[in-house]
């Protein structure tokens, strides 16, 4: 298969070049910046040097891109607002879209408005796209043409407590999440937040109450639970490049940690990107990094008769690049672990 990537130069459209660039099953024809239209992508990023191929940037046009007919399945590593934008055509043209970005997690256009500050751009379109975390998500995706793959917090967040709530361990009341990401997670971009002295030895919450990713997170809880879930949500940003690190906190639910030990050793026992560890062994961002695997355990707190569930992953592979790797090795029939660590 032919495969593009439009918004290749900031960091999950980089680490998804650099990861398909050595697919054993897929050509990179395609990589597009408005900003290094032009420039090869060996001059740009020097740590594929070698591997680039002659591969040069070329103009984010989403007719053009439609419009070509060697183009299998395109990526889009793209803001919100952005994505909607290409995803329409490039999928009307009969193309697979896999897309990182906001636009389509959701299933509601008034949650997004609520959430995003704007109207969804193509809301008849959200009904047409499905929301993938490939080890959970049913059979029958695979018939959708526009993927969402989801977001970094979500990911860190869903995979272990989307069980939990199906299966009727916990009942989805008195969740508290707190999540420390990385600096890559808020994109590469120059804003004074995010200089090297500003960051360093520095640790700060932000997006108290209504951080974008909650609607995601709310809207798939209530979808498993079947009943609205409501939870308290804070993200905080730590001084390293990459990483996410997870506490899930559920008060009152009883000791059920051999319960949800059993319900995840029976899901995820033979998935290769999920590592469900002992209880007691917390799962650190160091051993994850530059891995598509997502580490979890849980402890039971008999003081407070609160179940404790930490996580760990990195941002920009199983919480971006790598995952979204992952949904088209298994849309497109290929080993889920091709091209991946």
């Amino acid at each position: 298969m032919n495969i593009g990537i439009v918004g290749a130069s900031g960091y999950s459209g980089e680490v998804l070049l650099s990861l398909l660039l050595d697919h054993p099953n897929i050509s990179l024809s395609t990589v597009t910046s408005r900003t290094l239209a032009g420039k090869s992508v060996e001059s740009v990023f020097p740590h594929l040097r070698n591997r680039g191929g002659g591969l040069k940037f070329t103009i984010s046009d989403p007719d053009q891109l439609a419009a070509d007919p060697d183009l299998d399945l395109v990526f889009l590593a793209l803001p919100h607002g952005v994505a909607s934008e290409y995803a329409i055509p490039l999928c009307k043209s009969g193309k697979k879209v896999i897309d990182l970005s906001a636009d389509f997690r959701l299933n509601s256009s008034e949650i997004y408005e609520d959430y995003y500050g704007h109207p969804h751009p193509f809301p008849n379109w959200l009904e047409k796209s499905a929301y993938v975390i490939p080890e959970i998500t049913d059979d029958g995706w695979q018939n959708n043409r526009l993927i969402a793959a989801p977001g970094c917090y979500p990911t860190s967040i869903l995979v272990p407590l989307l069980p939990l709530l199906k299966n009727n361990i916990i009942d989805g009341s008195g969740i508290v999440i707190n999540s420390m990401s990385g600096v890559s997670g808020a994109g590469k971009k120059l804003a004074e937040d995010y200089l090297y002295c500003e960051r360093n030895e520095s640790v700060k919450a932000y997006g108290l109450v209504k951080h974008r990713h909650l609607s995601e997170i709310e809207e798939q809880l209530t979808l498993a639970a079947k009943k609205e879930i409501v939870i308290q949500f804070t993200p905080h940003l730590i001084p390293i490049n990459r990483g996410i690190a997870t506490t899930i906190t559920i008060a009152n639910t009883g000791n059920c940690l051999n319960e949800a030990y059993e319900v995840w050793n029976e899901l995820y026992g033979e998935k290769p990107f999920i590592s469900v560890l002992e209880s007691g062994q917390t799962p650190d961002t160091k051993y994850v990094f530059q891995t598509n695997r997502i580490d979890f355990s849980a402890t039971y707190d008999p003081r407070t008769e609160s179940l404790l569930i930490t996580s760990a992953e990195d941002n920009l592979m199983k919480g971006a690049a790598g995952q979204a790797i992952q949904i088209m090795n298994l849309w497109c029939g290929y080993e889920e672990t091709a091209g991946l660590l």
